[in-house]
């Protein structure tokens, strides 16, 4: 199968968190190291950018504008100079919610690098659940 701009898959996991909870402490790129190892072990703000070293070299990371709509979009720009945009929400369910990352498949991308993307997002979501669930 070839790979389209359009092919995607929808990652989410629930959280018995309160969503306001939730978005304020995944919102703050200064945690992305405790729960989303995918994207790096390290971040930091550097002339108002936010740096982080990731597993595919030092990566900007950009989110969205901190809004009540629980969106947690952000941009991480590779070191090739490629930004690839990441569509992320946390909605409220009850006293809980569900976090839902959309992973896009890049062209070139082969569908073993994206099953290894999907399980690294996943593994990310279930991490950011048990330092919440912990709290």
């Amino acid at each position: 199968m070839t790979p389209s701009a359009t092919e995607s898959r929808h990652l989410g996991i629930r959280i018995d968190r309160p969503a306001g909870e939730v978005y304020a402490y995944a919102s703050d790129p200064s945690h992305l190291p405790e729960w989303a190892a995918g994207l790096g072990r390290s971040i930091e703000e550097i002339d108002g950018r936010w740096i982080a070293d990731s597993p595919m070299g030092r990566v900007v990371v950009a989110f969205a504008p901190r809004n009540d709509h629980g969106v947690l979009d952000h941009d991480v720009t590779l070191p090739s100079g490629e930004t690839v945009h990441n569509p992320v929400r946390v909605i409220a369910d009850g006293p809980g919610c569900e976090v839902v990352f959309t992973l896009r498949r890049r062209p070139g991308v082969s569908a073993e690098e994206f099953e290894r993307d999907a399980a690294a997002v996943s593994a990310d979501l279930a991490t950011l659940k048990h330092l919440m669930e912990e709290r």
